[in-house]
């Protein structure tokens, strides 16, 4: 049986919280490498919600400096893309001062991975992730216009750095296919421990919905499908009705029968609780931002003459093998390349623009 912390929590009192996710789900941390990733989908002041609270980030990353860890690391791969987009999220919303320096931007350096074929046959994944003894996900309570709500398991989302998340929305074609596109991901490397922040939570059409709900709690799992079963639950929405959910359960991933999972603290629900349409209508018709996945999955880079010095980084980090240097310049293969952008983010000239 699985279990779901819920513990009251103000982001002025957020380590009592911790600690207690930590005794219920304890972790060998000694000597190991832990990465921890919130969820930082834009730059946003702290107080708008969008974002994992710093307190939270700052309160795990305390406790786990406490564990004896060989590294830690800090990151995750922002919903902007383009050079600098990874640092200018972690400053504005104030993440970059919570991670105590741990901060890396992940985005950096990429390992292709095979993939679901039915969305696209490969998909390059963060290295930070797969170098990680122990991965710690940080997602936020709220919800989402294509996938109903974004917590545990679309957390992981964030793992695939550039514009390839953009290539997966539009290959998935339609929203239901999109949140089992989610969940392929997520089983990619699946998180050891997830700590969410449901002190503010987020309502009506998220992920950058204006509609917040004061929550006052810090909810912890080891399992994401429990989480967001629970999670779902609290916002008034039937758990078994959400693809993603029935996905990761077929999958062997988790169960979110609540009667198949043991909760600590008090389960309540929220009363009128603002959904999107479960049918995830509210983005799969939104033509502005249908129009904004296009435009990055028609993106490709190309080196800039006057600042490229040939140097080789980008071919040598490029995880679909899609650059090459035939004479001075790199060139891409447009086939191959996944639009991951990690030549853009690697290139020690910026010598790479997107086109």
């Amino acid at each position: 049986m699985s279990k779901v912390m819920i513990h009251p929590a103000t982001y002025a009192d957020v380590r009592p919280a911790v600690e207690r996710a930590f005794e219920l789900f304890p972790l060998d941390l000694k000597g190991k490498k832990v990465l921890l990733k919130p969820n930082l989908l834009r730059g946003s002041r702290a107080e708008e919600g969008v974002v994992t609270h710093p307190a939270v980030l700052r309160a795990v990353v305390e406790k786990v400096e406490t564990m004896g860890p060989a590294q830690i690391v800090v990151g995750d791969n922002p919903g902007l893309f383009g050079y600098g987009a990874n640092e200018q999220c972690f400053q504005q919303t104030g993440l970059m001062e919570a991670a105590k320096g741990y901060y890396r931007n992940i985005g950096n350096d990429g390992r292709g991975m095979a993939f679901n074929p039915d969305f696209v046959p490969q998909v390059s994944i963060s290295q930070a992730v797969l170098d990680a003894d122990v991965v710690i996900s940080l997602p936020k309570f709220k919800t989402h216009g294509l996938t109903v709500i974004t917590g545990a398991i679309k957390n992981s989302y964030g793992m695939l750095p550039g514009a390839q998340k953009a290539m997966i929305h539009k290959a998935a074609g339609n929203p239901r296919r999109f949140q089992e596109a989610v969940v392929e991901v997520f089983r990619l490397r699946v998180p050891d421990l997830f700590i969410m922040d449901a002190v503010v939570g987020m309502e009506g059409n998220g992920p950058a919905s204006p509609d917040l709900r004061d929550i006052g709690v810090i909810m912890a799992a080891d399992n994401a499908v429990a989480m967001d079963a629970v999670m779902a639950h609290m916002m008034g929405c039937p758990p078994e009705r959400l693809p993603f959910l029935q996905k990761a359960k077929a999958l062997g991933l988790g169960d979110y029968d609540l009667a198949a999972i043991e909760i600590d603290g008090e389960l309540r629900q929220i009363p009128n609780f603002k959904l999107p349409s479960l049918g995830g209508e509210a983005i799969a018709s939104n033509a502005t931002i249908q129009a904004f996945l296009h435009s990055k999955t028609v993106l490709r880079p190309k080196a800039d003459p006057e600042l490229c010095t040939g140097c080789g980084t980008c071919v040598a980090q490029c995880p679909a093998q899609a650059l090459s240097i035939p004479e001075e310049l790199p060139r891409v293969d447009a086939d191959k390349c996944i639009v991951c952008f990690c030549c853009q983010e690697i290139c020690p000239e910026k010598a790479i623009t997107l086109q």
